[in-house]
């Protein structure tokens, strides 16, 4: 994107990871199966999660791999993963504090590297080059496209109402304003694109494409929606500032009122896994 000038900080997601654990939904359990088919999974060789926050890619794909490492620059990211590894009795997976840019660090080589929701925050250039240097002869790189804290918009009946995402969305405009916030900084244009040029640039070939999931129907409670409201880098919960108790409460009465004795219905996205090799 021509006009990105957004630059990294340590308060992107700020404590946001106990939120996100819970707000965004799960990855499905299809997206395991297709890149095991794929990439030839077989539960050897070693599995990297690039930006992982609190684990949901690493923990899914850590059984077809002996050993996963997932790294993220937010210690509580890293905290909130390890905690779902203990519960799940996912026992082969570590956890490293770092910035994608600081890789390789001292960490090895690699049959698969994940990126889920994360690359675009990154120096993409810089990280497809390091990254490359990490691969595993036949290693892959694997890009999770996915919006996980939102499902699709419709008019179709549901088993109970839709958030409503549009009045979140102005209610969270009302506080913070109209451009969309990254920690410190705002991002009116959104995120960047140009994955592939990037890649292409790296000495990468690809890329191949598969798509799972969609259409199925997931409930939510109002304190998933919260927590998915909290998610997002544009609404951490330390943006609010003083204003975030106001904030919480005109939020739930909004969800409250819009909801189906406190829940609601999302029909889930599509997830794209993108490899390059």
């Amino acid at each position: 994107m021509s006009d990105w000038n957004w630059h990294w900080d340590e308060t992107l997601y700020a404590g946001s990871a106990r939120h996100y654990a819970v707000g965004r939904m799960a990855y499905p359990a299809a997206l395991g199966d297709v890149l095991r088919d794929e990439l030839q999974l077989n539960g050897h060789g070693r599995l990297l999660d690039v930006g992982c926050g609190p684990g949901p890619v690493t923990l899914l794909l850590a059984p077809y791999f002996a050993e996963a490492v997932g790294v993220d620059a937010d210690a509580d990211m890293l905290d909130v993963a390890a905690a779902r590894a203990a519960e799940t009795g996912v026992r082969n997976a570590k956890w490293r504090q770092l910035r994608a840019e600081e890789l390789p660090a001292d960490l090895g080589t690699f049959d698969v590297v994940a990126f889920a929701q994360s690359f675009h925050w990154m120096d993409q250039a810089l990280v497809a080059r390091l990254v490359r240097g990490m691969l595993a002869p036949g290693g892959a790189w694997v890009h999770v496209g996915a919006t996980t804290h939102r499902g699709l918009d419709g008019t179709a009946e549901l088993s109970h109402p839709r958030p409503p995402w549009a009045a979140i969305d102005e209610l969270v405009a009302r506080y913070l304003g109209p451009v969309r916030r990254a920690g410190r900084s705002v991002l009116p244009t959104g995120t960047r694109g140009g994955e592939e040029d990037v890649m292409r640039a790296a000495g990468y070939a690809g890329p191949t494409k598969l798509v799972v999931g969609g259409n199925e129907i997931e409930d939510r409670t109002v304190d998933d929606v919260v927590a998915s409201v909290f998610s997002l880098s544009s609404s951490t919960p330390h943006q609010f500032g003083a204003d975030r108790p106001a904030f919480e409460a005109e939020l739930r009465e909004l969800l409250t009122n819009a909801s189906d004795h406190g829940l609601f219905a999302e029909e889930r996205r599509e997830i794209e896994a993108v490899i390059w090799r």
